[in-house]
């Protein structure tokens, strides 16, 4: 089950094979007094999964948050062009971190990780902001870009994982999805599974589930 209106998210998910619907999750993403963004990215990803899992329990529930982060100001999403524009030239020529939370409930069990990302901007003059602008992609991403695409064209360098700057880290996710689901949950299908806590195999069935994104 997909809770997102994140293309991103569900292309990554079709990209390694879980099926899923769309539901939504309504909670509050404000940030809290004095909360860092690596802390803030973390929270909003538990209550995200943990919003949909009380729905059902039985579900394997996928929660995740990203937030992009230069010189302590965490960039969200632009209201309009203009604000587009103004995160693009504090990016410009700069280093930033970009911070992605995912975690997975099933049942009682909650379970979280954090990926963080650094990424650099090529120089980037008025007129190629504003052309970049006009294609229309930075208007629903955390700090006006997205990697994956006219993005790619502005990004000079990264150093981390790619698809947690798209909004997702597979492996990650992958090795939280290994720790949640039961022997019964397995089937033939097999994958190379790389986690937090090693390396193994293991095996996922074609059930849905549930994925819950700050993009709602």
């Amino acid at each position: 089950m997909l809770a997102s209106s994140s293309p991103r998210r569900r292309q990554l998910l079709n990209l390694i094979g879980i099926a899923h619907d769309v539901r939504p999750a309504n909670i509050d993403v404000s940030a809290r007094p004095r909360e860092v963004p690596r802390r803030h990215a973390e929270r909003l990803a538990r209550e995200k999964a943990s919003a949909v899992a009380t729905r059902d329990p039985d579900l394997v529930t996928i929660g995740a948050d990203t937030v992009v982060v230069i010189n302590r100001t965490v960039l969200g999403k632009p209201a309009d062009g203009d604000e587009a524009a103004r995160m693009l030239a504090l990016l410009s020529g700069r280093e930033h971190l970009v911070i992605t939370a995912v975690a997975v409930s099933r049942g009682k069990k909650l379970r979280s990780a954090i990926e963080e990302v650094r990424v650099k901007f090529r120089r980037l003059r008025d007129d190629e902001i504003w052309a970049y602008i006009a294609t229309g992609e930075p208007m629903d991403k955390a700090g006006a870009y997205g990697i994956q695409g006219f993005g790619a064209t502005i990004v000079e360098r990264i150093e981390g994982d790619y698809f947690a700057v798209m909004g997702l880290p597979l492996v990650r996710l992958v090795g939280l999805l290994t720790l949640s689901i039961t022997r019964r949950s397995l089937s033939n299908a097999s994958w190379p599974v790389a986690s937090s806590i090693g390396t193994q195999r293991a095996s996922f069935t074609s059930q849905s589930w549930s994925f819950v994104s700050p993009e709602t």
